[in-house]
C-alpha cells in the first residue's frame, strides 16, 4: 500500500505565497509521475501541475507562471510553490502519485485565500 500525505495548506491573504508538500510512503518501488490537483466548492477536480521523475513539468494553462512544482526523488516528496495567490485559488489541493501503474491520492490540504 502507498500513502500520500500533504501539508502546508492554510489561510493566506491575496498576493501571498504558500508551499505545499506531499510525501509518499509505504510499499514504494518507484514513484512515477507526481502531481497536484485542486477542487474548489462546486467544481470538478482539476490538474494544477505534474512532474516526472526526471523533472519534466506540465502546468495547467491558468497557472501562468504563478505556481512551481518540484520534487525530491530521494525523499519521494513533491512540492508546489504557490505565489501571487488569488481568492479564486481557494480550494482543497490534492497530491497524486503513480506507482506501478496505479494512481494514489492524498487526503488533501485546504488553501484559503482571503481578499
Amino acid at each position: 500500500q502507498v500513502q500520500l500525505a500533504e501539508s502546508g495548506g492554510g489561510l493566506v491573504q491575496a498576493g501571498g505565497s504558500l508551499r505545499l508538500s506531499c510525501a509518499a510512503s509505504g510499499r514504494l518501488l518507484h514513484v512515477d509521475v507526481m502531481g497536484w490537483y485542486r477542487q474548489a466548492p462546486g467544481n470538478q477536480r482539476e490538474l494544477v501541475a505534474a512532474i516526472s521523475p526526471a523533472g519534466s513539468t506540465k502546468y495547467a494553462d491558468w497557472v501562468k507562471g504563478r505556481f512551481t512544482i518540484s520534487r525530491d526523488n530521494t525523499k519521494n516528496t513533491v512540492y508546489l510553490h504557490l505565489n501571487s495567490l488569488k481568492p479564486d485559488d481557494t480550494a482543497v489541493y490534492y497530491c497524486q502519485g503513480t506507482v506501478a501503474g496505479y494512481d494514489y491520492w492524498g487526503q488533501g490540504t485546504l488553501v484559503t485565500v482571503s481578499s
